[in-house]
């Protein structure tokens, strides 16, 4: 499957590889990040909307094939109403949990079986696609940096940019680089909210629940 029809979940899981050690960064907060990427894209489907802050199905029928998103929608309609703040850092698990899968079935990583101590069992991801996961990150990075007009950037190129910017995930950017391309990222914000007048909004506030746990699992490891 091609990188460019990977969902936003997805990418931003592969973001969070390093390509050189192959290993996953930033675990701590990788499920708060992968559930926002699969909120922004719902929404930006048009499937969840904003109802005075409050994460709401459209059309509870509808579903995108896709089985993180619809196991997402399907989480969502069938929970009370919760905000967006609330649904990035909920149950996230879940959303992770299917989106290792969806990349096992699809070949993008391996799986195999281990135990901790040598007594209770865990799965071992590996990352099988190494070209392909470099080649997503160097379109990502393109689009952070430039010299594609921000107005040229698809929405969901878009989001990878503001949501990985503001989960810092380290694989992707540096905090150098954050800090020089603070104008873009916020042009970048806006770009990723265009298809819809409350998405921005909506975006903003999930950048604002990524960075409260990126600060909280600083807090903890200090």
């Amino acid at each position: 499957m091609p990188h460019g029809s990977l969902s936003l979940p997805a990418r931003l899981y592969l973001l969070s590889w390093d390509t050189t050690r192959l290993s996953v960064t930033g675990a701590s907060q990788l499920p708060h990040l992968v559930r926002a990427g699969a909120l922004t894209e719902l929404v930006q489907r048009g499937l969840l909307t904003d109802e005075e802050g409050v994460v709401r199905v459209t059309d509870p029928d509808v579903r995108t094939g896709d089985t993180v998103l619809d196991g997402l929608l399907e989480l969502i309609a069938e929970s009370r109403p919760r905000k967006w703040k609330s649904w990035v850092t909920s149950r996230t698990r879940v959303t992770l949990d299917a989106v290792r899968e969806q990349l096992v079935a699809e070949g993008y990583l391996g799986v195999g079986r281990k135990r901790v101590l040598g007594v209770f069992p865990s799965v071992d991801y590996r990352l099988e696609r190494v070209p392909v996961v470099n080649a997503l990150r160097a379109d990502a990075r393109a689009a952070l940096t430039g010299p594609e007009p921000v107005d040229e950037v698809g929405d969901r190129d878009a989001a990878v940019v503001a949501l990985a910017v503001a989960a810092e995930v380290r694989t992707f950017s540096s905090s150098k680089e954050r800090r020089a391309h603070k104008v873009r990222v916020d042009a970048l914000t806006a770009r990723s909210g265009a298809v819809a007048p409350a998405l921005g909004k909506v975006i903003r506030e999930m950048q604002a629940a990524l960075a409260v746990t990126v600060t909280s699992v600083a807090v903890t490891s200090s």
